[in-house]
């Protein structure tokens, strides 16, 4: 025998209530059910008030200790006071936001069109400001990434100078003779930069052209024997010159250093002289040494002119152009 189950599949209504029809439902119904109703939803909203208040000042409590917290961590790792600034300020602002949508909620009232209205905002200001943005995010990168630093001589863009301030939009460097440059940092994120303090020691490069007939082996001795009294030059290694400069810092500052840098397989870096190229009118030697590279120019300076002053005493002669004419008689 078969049993028939009966239908139980829920019958859904032809339509979703409107205002209209909510209001003459509200009409037809008592007196008394309808003051019921009324009190009923003003003691929930009342109860979702009261709970939207407190999440409120609670949230806002979180967010105070957490910005608190964050900016401690922060001056603890010496983070730079730009990058500080701006992390704290976007943190403080997303923390907000999702505290003030979260209130909307407890409310009742419909968040999804909140969010969309504010997506679509942002998304016009953000074609409005596409440039602006994109220096706005290398600015973040170059604060987080650090390819230079306050101080340092950077080439980038076409230009060279010394970096005076790292701004979240542009970097303003001064070149050599007091131009200040202002440099978005779209193109310094993107871009080649070459940061000429970036290394403690660099090689300095001179070219020493000699008349044909001079002694090459005169000249070397003369040459390495000028570079070697300079107390500037690194003698054979930069791990060995670094330490003897930690050490001389240290006893002039009353310190001992805690901790020496070694290479387990330092590179040769004595100075040397090479015969460059034989030219036009003069041979061409090719001088290298390693210095700290605080004393990059004043290294390649003052010896360019030790060179053309001392070396003449060692019978070694700068050749000019000249042009010798015969003068054919009739």
């Amino acid at each position: 025998m078969l049993l028939q189950m009966p239908n139980i599949t829920p019958e859904l209504p032809d339509s979703v209530p409107t205002v209209h029809d909510e209001l003459s439902m509200l009409k037809s119904l008592p007196f008394d059910e309808l003051m019921s109703r009324l009190v009923s939803s003003v003691v929930s909203f009342a109860i979702n008030l009261g709970i939207a208040i407190l999440v409120f000042y609670l949230g806002r409590l979180v967010i105070n200790k957490l910005y608190k917290f964050v900016s401690g961590i922060f001056i603890r790792r010496r983070l730079d006071q730009s990058l500080a600034t701006f992390v704290l300020s976007m943190v403080r602002i997303v923390l907000y936001f999702i505290l003030i949508v979260t209130v909307i909620g407890i409310l009742g009232i419909e968040t999804s069109s909140f969010i969309a209205l504010f997506a679509s905002a942002g998304v016009a200001i953000g074609m409005a400001l596409s440039g602006t943005l994109q220096n706005f995010a290398g600015g973040v990168l170059i604060l987080l990434l650090k390819p230079y630093k306050i101080g340092d001589f950077i080439e980038a863009q076409g230009y060279a100078g010394v970096v005076r301030e790292i701004q979240i939009f542009s970097t303003i460097i001064s070149t050599p003779d007091n131009k200040s440059i202002i440099i978005p940092n779209g193109g310094l994120s993107t871009g080649s930069i070459n940061n000429y303090n970036k290394e403690d020691y660099r090689r300095v490069d001179w070219i020493v052209s000699i008349s044909y007939g001079d002694d090459v082996d005169a000249a070397r001795r003369a040459i390495l024997d000028i570079i070697s009294s300079d107390d500037r030059i690194v003698k054979q290694y930069i791990e060995d010159d670094r330490k003897a400069r930690q050490l001389s810092d240290a006893k002039s500052g009353g310190m001992t250093p805690t901790s020496i840098l070694l290479n387990t397989a330092p590179v040769d870096r004595s100075a040397a002289v090479v015969v460059n190229q034989l030219a036009a009118s003069s041979v061409d030697l090719k001088v290298t040494a390693w210095t700290p590279s605080a004393y990059y120019w004043s290294v390649y300076y003052e010896l360019n002119e030790r060179f053309y002053k001392e070396l003449p005493s060692a019978g070694i002669s700068f050749p000019f152009p000249q042009m010798d004419v015969h003068v054919k008689g009739k």
